[in-house]
């Protein structure tokens, strides 16, 4: 992963489950240290969209964890990048964001792909500068706990 690491936060990516609907994913969400279940969360979204753009974060499983990961991402210093990932949330699906897979992909089916295009592009440049970038960010927040 390229990221520092200590036993809190190694524990996370054990018990974290997003795979099984938002019910699962919150509880073990709620049995990690917040500080290590924010890092999980910011880390799965930039991953997901640095791999594939929005339209992947939001169709996977990891989309399940959206509002964790603006939290995440505003802890470890990228607020910016924090609130478009929340901006782009709101203007794709509205409020309450839908936790639920099915529901997301059924909303990203009416969108058209040169506004998520734009979407990404803005992403890319934000996690790549903001903090000194993504991995300079979550290394300075875990090596600072």
């Amino acid at each position: 992963m390229g990221y520092a690491s200590s036993r809190v936060f190694d524990d996370a990516w054990d018990l974290i489950d997003i795979y099984n609907g938002p019910d699962i994913f919150l509880c073990t969400f709620a049995s990690v240290d917040r500080d290590a279940g924010l890092l999980y969360a910011a880390h799965f979204a930039q991953s997901e969209i640095c791999n594939g753009g929005f339209a992947q974060f939001f169709s996977n499983s990891t989309g399940v964890l959206c509002p964790e990961a603006v939290s995440g991402l505003s802890a470890i210093g990228m607020p910016g990048t924090s609130a478009l990932v929340q901006e782009v949330a709101l203007l794709l699906f509205g409020e309450p964001y839908p936790r639920a897979r099915k529901e997301r992909e059924e909303k990203l089916g009416n969108i058209e792909r040169k506004i998520l295009d734009a979407l990404d592009s803005r992403f890319f440049v934000l996690v790549e500068s903001e903090g000194g970038g993504f991995e300079a960010a979550s290394n300075a927040f875990v090596l600072s706990r």
